[in-house]
């Protein structure tokens, strides 16, 4: 069984609101936060990032399993960094508070040769909340994102639409993948603390 206290935050791509959604799960349930691994940009992290939009202070960020300097797929970050991501240091923090993981890009992001974002969750057993985003395209991305989690017996907890509003493609998405609906986060101008408590507004869990 997975664990029930923790999630893993993925997207159906880059760019998608990952962190967004991340950081407003974390201000909802005042659950503790864990980036496995962060690719470039190191003085302004997505745990750095989290952290500076979150109101209570007792949320505790677990550091990174890999920090790596370059801001590529994290198996060429890696490679130029002189390492190799091995699955065996990815542990599941110990906390006795919720836990939201956020991952890096999508699920088939490659973390070394063999050894696939989702190859990640599937071996820390938690569940999924899938993020997606309105464009051309999304549709096919988040069938296929959904699909493939199925394939990998990976439970998803649900999914949370970030951004503009497509009733056509959430529709769809929703009918035929059966998947539930957590949320749907508007367009904010300014994504600050005041945004972040606001979000939270939209999602159930």
């Amino acid at each position: 069984m997975p664990n029930n206290k923790s999630y893993f935050v993925t997207g159906i791509g880059t760019e998608i609101g990952k962190t967004i959604v991340a950081a407003a799960l974390v201000e909802k349930l005042k659950a503790d936060y864990w980036k496995p691994v962060q690719s470039g940009d190191l003085d302004n992290s997505d745990s750095n990032k989290v952290s500076n939009l979150i109101s209570n202070e007792k949320i505790k960020f677990f550091p990174e399993a890999y920090r790596l300097t370059q801001p590529f797929s994290p198996h060429k970050s890696a490679a130029l960094d002189g390492i190799k991501i091995e699955p065996e240091k990815f542990v599941l923090p110990e906390t006795d508070n919720t836990l939201i993981i956020e991952g890096a890009g999508g699920l088939m992001v490659p973390l070394n040769d063999n050894f696939l974002m989702i190859d990640l969750i599937k071996q820390l057993n938690v569940e999924v909340i899938l993020v997606s985003k309105n464009y051309l395209g999304s549709i096919n991305h988040t069938l296929l994102s959904i699909y493939t989690l199925k394939q990998y017996q990976i439970p998803v907890k649900g999914i949370i639409f970030n951004g503009a509003s497509e009733i056509y493609s959430e529709e769809f998405i929703l009918q035929y993948t059966g998947i539930r609906l957590m949320g749907h986060l508007p367009e904010y101008e300014t994504i600050d603390q005041k945004a972040i408590i606001d979000a939270g507004r939209f999602i159930t869990l």
